[in-house]
């Protein structure tokens, strides 16, 4: 069963402090009145901002719209790599990037992204189309002055040759980041921030946990990926904002931080990278 077909969780305990759901695709809800539902249940749960991530065309399009009319909402477009060859064998890769670029332009779209590299999904033969896409969404970020968001999927050390190759932005962040200590401290050496996701919180994630205890404090940020990587006990049901509480105390208790405290940095470092809602 899809995540988006089960039946939601109940919603946690709220957060002390308001912290920014980073990275949330609230395209894929069936209707505005359950996305202004969610945005309510996450504003209750002590998550009342969301960076709504728009990674195909008709979801930019969305998120353009919903960036409107939504003050909870700032927005991310790009093509997500696993979009690319497809277009790509089309001949339509680049009218769609040119798309891109022209719905980054509202003021409320803070975000290029995701973008980056998938090696999980797509064959060896077709990575060079998922690189050049790459390499245009990141000029794109530097040009507009935009955050950077990354995909990165059994990529690593081709997602940090590219950055170095062409000069990351200076706001970049691993969305869902899914490295070991190791790439942890190679991103914070680059500036890179980290975004950890519901999979923190997973039985077979010590990596990632160990990842989460050296990254600085200040570079890093919280996320659902919502409606997918519903954080533990709930996981395999759909994910939503409301649901961030449990990823934060669970990485309040990897780090031994004191929750209101670390729900303040989250919150500082969120809006230190994409400005004010």
């Amino acid at each position: 069963m899809s995540p988006r077909e089960g039946s939601r969780p109940p919603a946690p305990e709220p957060l002390p402090v308001p912290v920014a759901d980073n990275h949330t695709h609230l395209d894929s809800e069936v209707s505005e009145a359950e996305v202004a539902a969610l945005l309510a249940a996450a504003s209750a749960a002590g998550v009342p901002r969301s960076v709504q991530i728009g990674c195909d065309l008709p979801a930019a399009r969305w998120t353009v719209e919903a960036v409107d009319r939504h003050p909870q909402l700032l927005g991310g477009v790009a093509i997500h790599p696993n979009e690319v060859p497809g277009l790509a064998e089309r001949g339509e890769l680049g009218a769609a990037l040119a798309e891109v670029r022209e719905l980054a332009h509202h003021p409320r779209v803070r975000v290029v992204g995701e973008t980056g590299l998938d090696f999980f999904r797509t064959p060896p033969h077709q990575w060079h189309l998922q690189e050049e896409s790459f390499r245009a969404h990141i000029a794109l970020a530097k040009e507009l002055g935009l955050a950077l968001q990354i995909h990165d999927r059994d990529a690593h050390d081709a997602v940090l040759r590219v950055l170095a190759e062409e000069g990351a932005p200076e706001r970049t962040v691993f969305h869902c980041f899914s490295g070991d200590a190791a790439m942890a401290r190679a991103c914070a050496e680059a500036g890179y921030y980290l975004s950890f996701a519901g999979t923190v919180t997973f039985k077979n994630a010590e990596p990632l946990r160990e990842a989460l205890r050296v990254a600085p404090r200040e570079r890093i940020m919280v996320e659902t990926d919502a409606p997918y990587l519903t954080p533990v006990p709930h996981r395999g049901r759909p994910n939503a904002g409301y649901l961030v509480p449990l990823t934060v105390r669970a990485m309040a208790e990897v780090l031994g931080a004191d929750l209101e405290q670390l729900c303040a940095q989250l919150a500082a470092t969120t809006e230190d990278v994409y400005g004010p809602w």
